[in-house]
C-alpha cells in the first residue's frame, strides 16, 4: 500500500514511519510541518529509501492537505500528527483546538474527495485515527481499566481536543462512509521522545545531575507502552483491523510517576556510577501538581489480543533500560534540542 503517515516526524509517528519502511514493502508518504517536536534524525534511517516521501504541510490547510492527496494517492492514512502535550494545552488550548480538531476535519475530508474520484469508489481505503486513553478521563485505584466501551470523560484541553477529534472520525465514518478506524493508547515512552514529557525529561536531568521535579506526591498511575510495541499494534490495526471499530492499547505496565522516576534514577546510576553528592534518587523534588492531573490510567488491550493476536513484546523494565541507554548513547539528538526548542523547563501552570 501506499500508506499517508501525518505527524510522522514527531515520536510515536517517526516510530511508524520506520516500522512500516523496515518491517513491510508499503511505500509512505510523511505530511509533517516539522513545528517544535518534530526533528529530521527521528527518520534520518529512512529518507534516502525510494519508498520514502515527506512532504512539509500545515494539515489544517484544506488546499494543502486536497493536493497532497490527490497528488500522491495514498490507499490509507495514519493519522498521527496532533499537539500531545498536556502542560501545553493549559498554556496555549488555541493551537489544540486548531491541530488536533480541525486538522483532523480537513483530513476526513480530503479522504471523501479522494475516494469520490476513484472508480471503485475508495473501497480498500481506510483511515487510522490514532487517539489516547486520555480521552476516557480519570481512573481510581481501584477502577477497572479502560476498555473500548468506557465513556469518555476528558479532563484538560488536550485531551478534550483528542475526543472531539474521536468524535468527527466516527461521525464521518457513519454520515459518509469514509472507513474509518480509531485506537486509543496509553502513555508511550522510547528514543526519540521529545525531552518535554516525563521519561525523557527525567532521564536527562538525572545525567545532568539536576533536580528531578516530580508532581504532586507522584503516586498517579499511567499504564506504559513501548513506542516499537505501539507502532506494530497499529501497522496491524490499519492492516487488519474491522472498518468502524476501535482499538484500546496498552502496554500493561502500570507504575506511578514516582516509581518511574526512582526506576530511571537506579539505573543513570548502574551506568554512570553515582554521584559523589549520593545516588540520584536524592534529586527528586516534589513540586505544585499540575492542574486538573488525572490520577490513573490503564488499559485493557484484550480486544486487540484476541481479534488481532497482537501483545507488547517488552516489559517495563527492558523498555525502560532500551530508553535509557538510548539517551545515554544519542546526546547528538537530544543536546540541540535542549539548547534550541526546549531546555527542561515547567509547563503547564497556567
Amino acid at each position: 500500500m501506499r500508506v499517508l503517515v501525518t505527524g510522522g516526524c514527531g515520536f510515536i509517528g517517526s516510530a511508524v514511519v520506520r516500522h512500516l519502511m523496515q518491517e513491510t514493502e508499503h511505500e509512505v508518504i510523511n505530511v509533517d510541518l516539522m513545528t517544535y517536536a518534530a526533528t529530521e534524525g527521528s527518520v534520518k534511517s529512512v529518507v534516502n529509501d525510494e519508498r520514502y516521501r515527506h512532504l512539509a504541510i500545515d494539515i489544517r490547510d484544506p488546499e494543502a492537505v486536497k493536493a497532497a492527496f490527490l497528488d500522491h494517492q495514498p490507499d490509507a492514512v495514519m493519522h498521527l500528527a496532533a499537539e500531545s502535550h498536556v502542560d501545553r494545552s493549559i498554556d496555549g488550548p488555541e493551537e489544540f483546538v486548531l491541530t488536533n480538531i480541525v486538522g483532523t476535519m480537513q483530513l476526513l475530508q480530503a479522504s471523501r474527495r479522494l475516494m469520490a474520484t476513484r472508480s471503485d469508489d475508495g473501497a480498500g481505503f481506510r483511515f487510522l485515527h490514532v487517539s489516547t486513553d486520555e480521552v476516557f478521563g480519570d481512573l481510581g485505584y481501584e477502577t477497572e481499566p479502560f476498555d473500548e466501551a468506557t465513556p469518555y470523560s476528558p479532563r484538560s484541553p488536550y485531551s478534550a481536543s483528542k475526543a472531539a477529534a474521536d468524535h468527527l472520525v466516527r461521525a464521518w465514518g457513519e454520515t459518509y462512509g469514509v472507513p474509518v478506524l480509531i485506537t486509543n493508547c496509553s502513555n508511550n515512552y522510547g528514543p526519540f521522545h521529545f525531552p518535554e514529557k516525563l521519561i525523557p525529561l527525567i532521564t536527562l536531568k538525572a545525567i545532568a545531575g539536576e533536580p528531578l521535579p516530580v508532581y504532586g506526591t507522584g503516586e498517579n498511575v499511567r499504564d506504559w507502552l513501548f513506542v516499537t510495541d505501539h507502532a506494530a499494534a497499529l501497522t496491524q490495526v490499519l492492516t487488519a483491523g474491522t472498518v468502524g471499530e476501535t482499538y484500546v492499547i496498552g502496554g500493561a505496565a502500570e507504575r506511578s510517576n514516582l516509581q518511574v522516576v526512582e526506576t530511571i534514577c537506579d539505573l543513570v546510576d548502574e551506568r554512570l556510577g553515582v554521584r559523589t553528592e549520593g545516588p540520584r534518587r536524592d534529586l527528586i523534588t516534589l513540586v505544585t501538581d499540575r492542574p486538573g492531573h488525572d490520577l490513573r490510567y490503564a488499559v485493557d488491550s484484550s480486544k486487540l489480543q484476541q481479534e488481532l493476536g497482537w501483545s507488547p513484546t517488552l516489559t517495563f523494565e527492558e523498555g525502560i533500560a532500551r530508553t535509557v541507554d538510548w539517551y545515554l548513547a544519542n546526546e547528538a539528538w537530544w543536546r540541540p534540542i535542549q539548547d534550541g526548542t526546549y531546555g527542561g523547563d515547567r509547563l503547564g501552570l497556567a
